[in-house]
């Protein structure tokens, strides 16, 4: 069994049980599957888009927000806890 009648056969499957299970409906469900496996294997498929950095560019690092300022500490002293 070829890749091609593996994917048909899974489709025609998911599209069964989508649809309730339901009996006397193999031609048209393997119909709609040999489709959508014919659609997938002509959509073009996604490649991840590599960066080109130039050679002797530096890299461009994007800046850390700054931290929020800090309050400055109280200098009066608090009297001991009796």
């Amino acid at each position: 069994m070829s890749v091609e009648e593996k994917r048909i056969r899974e489709f025609a499957y998911q599209i069964w049980e989508s649809e309730g299970k339901p009996e006397g409906q193999e031609s048209r469900h393997w119909e709609m599957a040999r489709k959508l496996a014919e659609a997938e294997a002509l959509a073009p498929k996604a490649t991840p888009r590599k960066v080109k950095a130039k050679p002797g560019a530096p890299l461009q690092v994007t800046p850390a927000k700054p931290a929020a300022a800090k309050k400055p500490r109280s200098t009066t002293k608090k009297p001991p806890v009796a």
